[in-house]
């Protein structure tokens, strides 16, 4: 993993112009997390594993139809470069009526935006804190948060400002029940193999 910090007497528009100039290598994820630049190394594969597991359980008995993209770039609130911070979550779900990843850039606001599904890896602590405020900050309605060192999801929900104000957790072989417009109980036991 590779962090650039911005020098605290460069202006941030600098940092937000690197960032978008940057050409990270094949594979690898450049991200521009509260004013920093995050460049992470493709995940492992039971990170896909999970993601996959996830993805079959929301597109078999969600309750609304929903679309999804893997690795969507979105334009969220940050700390420290004038509110602006680039994230590509492991996965974005919106409702298939909104059509929002229909022609959208690269870099998307997160408006329709329903549920952001991150799954931990090499920096767990940005998923559980700076991530998770910026997602909040963007009003976007449920983070789903499979935390593989804790053995624990996370759903959030309910952003106010910078947060989430309500949570629910199940550890790894128990179940945690999804709102609407999803409306089912998510399996995790597939999670823990």
């Amino acid at each position: 993993m590779i962090v650039m910090t911005r020098d605290p007497g460069t202006p941030a528009e600098f940092l937000l112009a690197d960032f978008l100039n940057l050409d990270a290598p094949k594979g690898y994820r450049a991200e521009l997390i509260d004013g920093e630049i995050v460049v992470t190394p493709p995940p492992d594969g039971n990170h896909g594993r999970i993601i996959w597991r996830i993805l079959q359980q929301i597109s078999r008995n969600s309750s609304t139809a929903m679309d999804y993209a893997p690795e969507a770039g979105l334009i969220v609130p940050s700390r420290g470069v004038r509110d602006e911070g680039r994230l590509i979550p492991d996965g974005v779900f919106a409702p298939a009526e909104l059509d929002v990843f229909h022609n959208a850039p690269s870099w998307m606001p997160a408006d329709g935006i329903e549920l952001v599904l991150e799954v931990t890896s090499s920096r767990p602590d940005l998923d559980r804190s700076a991530k998770r405020r910026a997602y909040a900050g963007a009003g976007i309605p449920l983070y789903l948060l499979a935390d593989r060192q804790e053995r624990r999801v996370t759903l959030f929900s309910h952003p106010v400002h910078d947060d989430y104000s309500r949570t629910s957790a199940a550890v790894f072989g128990d179940t945690l029940d999804l709102p609407k417009p999803f409306d089912f109980t998510l399996e995790t036991a597939p999670f823990a193999n």
